[in-house]
């Protein structure tokens, strides 16, 4: 495997990466020789499991410093800031800038426990408005490559209607809207945004989906390929637009799923 990453010392800065999309991402682009820094929240009883795969993705051969922290907190992300400008040295760079933040709330409308204005906002905080916070904050600090993308991972749930998915369809439309002003504000650092429309993924977080077993079986019978999109399949993705001949894809919502979006 060409490892074309290796000799720039780039950087991904991922967050939400101890599982699903996140994780998958990360081994993708250190199999490419891109160095690897994880924001993620695990409890206690999930860590022996983080730690393993956090220990596979070191056997790769690239750097890999990790964080467990909560990736909204404005203080916990200074501090990862600074210990990754050391990590890096005078040399590294952040090249991704990698969004996988699953944290949201599942409530219905009208069901009790229904859903609260606090739900929204938190829901709204993680998924979203923590992507304006690390693209901004990483820039002032000088972090990113001199062409450098930010990608963050959406879903058709920004523009449908799912049930109990109220909170988390906000902030996936809100996610969009913030992405495509940073590809606007922030081109002329050399900074490029794009969102990954992922299919429907078997992930931790799509099973916590009320009726996701449904949801599941609705999706390999409208794709044309008759499967799932699998965490690999949207990996390539990213390592596909860190790649130097993806630098004029700007302010994109790009579909990943294997044609199931276009019935």
């Amino acid at each position: 495997m060409v490892k074309e990453f290796a000799s720039k010392e780039y950087w991904a800065l991922v967050l939400g990466g101890s599982s699903g999309l996140g994780l998958a991402s990360a081994f993708k682009l250190a199999a490419h020789g891109m160095h690897v820094c994880i924001v993620h929240r695990n409890a206690g009883i999930e860590m022996e499991t983080v730690n393993a795969a956090f220990e596979a993705l070191r056997a790769t051969g690239v750097q890999v410093v990790t964080f467990n922290i909560n990736a909204a907190q404005a203080e916990r992300r200074t501090l990862v800031l600074q210990e990754l400008q050391k990590k890096m040295g005078p040399q590294g760079r952040v090249r991704c800038l990698l969004h996988s933040v699953a944290k949201g709330t599942l409530k219905a409308m009208t069901d009790a426990p229904a859903l609260q204005t606090d739900d929204l906002m938190i829901t709204l905080d993680h998924m979203a408005v923590s992507l304006y916070d690390w693209t901004r904050e990483t820039w002032e600090q000088g972090l990113f490559a001199a062409d450098a993308r930010v990608l963050s991972f959406t879903s058709e749930g920004s523009h449908r209607a799912w049930k109990h998915y109220a909170a988390v369809s906000a902030a996936k439309a809100a996610l969009e809207a913030i992405s495509r002003s940073i590809a606007l504000e922030f081109a002329r650092y050399g900074i490029r945004s794009n969102c990954i429309q992922a299919g429907v993924t078997d992930t931790r977080s799509l099973r916590m989906i009320p009726g996701h077993e449904q949801l599941l079986a609705h999706s390999v019978a409208r794709s044309p390929f008759g499967r799932l999109t699998t965490a690999e399949d949207v990996a390539n993705m990213v390592y596909l637009l860190c790649k130097d001949e993806a630098a004029w894809v700007n302010g994109a919502v790009i579909p990943v799923d294997g044609g199931a979006h276009i019935q």
